[in-house]
């Protein structure tokens, strides 16, 4: 093997697939990163497993072949080279890459390719595609609200559903729900019901960063797996086997109170609270009052018996009626700042009871919040 390649190339690659790598793996080749010469391109892959990247970078190709090279070691160094050209040269009896740039001449020695797991090929003609930014927003939109307690996997998926033209992922700690829906700009013959790991999709939507270009999402009959295929790169997960909470039964159909607020100031007063909160499991009361003559009023006050207390006051519009309702302001925080509306809708009942904050106008966004115990 012997190839030519731009180092900020080379460095963008090798960052995007290397996050795919287990470094503490007991097979030693799972530590590495596969470099491959692949038609007039070099491939670069990682997996530990459950989750692998692949992308495909251009380079100058004098002799095919493959090697696997220890992924921090091979970054690191490639990391400390100048904006120029990169050579690198294999001994095939050695698996030794002699790796030049500047004045700069390193041998690092690799493993064996036949050793590196094999990474599935998709088939592009039954994937499903799809727009990058809409599906990249769709998944910032709901992966926050997912599990990170390993003891329970399935909340640490996305429910990930495609049926009747549309396309919606769900996520829940037990505390929240985040559901994003998207019709499809072509029908979809399959429908699919999985589970993909959050983790997986976060991912994705840090190497799509293309934004014009679309992606085929593939899921191969009876693996188990899911392939996302960009122009450039491509994903490949494990799904998440086991049941997802009917998180449509959760969601309240009608409600009491409903309080329409600017995001933006609505977003800074939760900031503002979550520096006395913190304190105290981040609670924070709410105090949503309809004042029939004038703008309806809210009062978001955290108190902490070590630091102090935090009052702000916001206009609303209120229809319905008066109720006072504590939330985690982290929770709260975290909704807003995905939302892209000027104006956000909160739908409360009772102080015990889910409530609803959706976009102004966007009927295609849904979070649903559970309340905290008002002391």
């Amino acid at each position: 093997m012997k190839v030519s390649v731009s180092q900020q190339q080379l460095a963008h690659g090798l960052g995007m697939v290397s996050r795919a790598v287990n470094p503490r793996s007991t097979l030693p080749v799972l530590a590495n990163i596969l470099i491959a010469s692949d038609e007039g391109r070099l491939r670069l892959s990682a997996t530990n497993l459950e989750l692998g990247i692949t992308c495909w970078i251009p380079a100058q190709i004098t002799e095919e072949g493959s090697v696997t090279m220890p992924a921090r070691t091979f970054s690191d160094l490639i990391s400390t080279f100048p904006n120029d050209t990169v050579y690198m040269e294999l001994t095939t009896r050695t698996q030794t890459m002699t790796v030049r740039c500047g004045t700069n001449s390193t041998d690092i020695k690799g493993i064996d390719a036949q050793e590196f797991p094999p990474i599935p090929v998709p088939d592009l003609s039954a994937g499903l595609t799809l727009t990058m930014t809409d599906f990249r927003e769709m998944i910032q939109q709901v992966v926050f609200a997912a599990s990170t307690d390993e003891t329970r996997p399935v909340l640490q998926g996305v429910m990930t559903t495609i049926a009747n033209n549309e396309v919606s992922l769900a996520a829940t700690d037990g505390f929240r729900i985040s559901i994003r829906k998207m019709n499809l700009a072509a029908p979809f013959e399959k429908n699919y019901n999985i589970i993909i790991p959050a983790r997986a999709l976060s991912e994705l939507a840090r190497i799509a960063t293309d934004g014009d270009q679309t992606l085929t999402m593939n899921v191969p009959p009876g693996r188990g797996q899911v392939i996302f295929h960009l122009k450039n790169a491509e994903l490949v997960s494990q799904l998440i086997d086991g049941n997802f909470p009917d998180y449509r039964a959760i969601v309240p159909r009608s409600f009491k109170t409903h309080t329409v607020l600017t995001r933006s100031e609505f977003l800074n007063a939760c900031k503002q609270a979550e520096i006395i909160a913190r304190e105290t499991n981040n609670v924070i009361r709410m105090e949503i009052k309809n004042n029939p003559d004038r703008p309806g009023e809210i009062k978001i006050s955290a108190q902490a018996e070590q630091t102090g207390t935090s009052d702000v006051d916001l206009d609303a519009n209120v229809d319905g009626i008066d109720i006072t309702i504590a939330f985690n302001v982290r929770f709260l925080r975290e909704v807003l700042d995905v939302m892209k509306t000027h104006s956000v809708v909160l739908e409360t009942n009772a102080n015990n009871t889910p409530a609803v904050l959706k976009p102004v106008g966007d009927e295609n966004f849904t979070h649903v919040i559970m309340p905290m115990h008002l002391g």
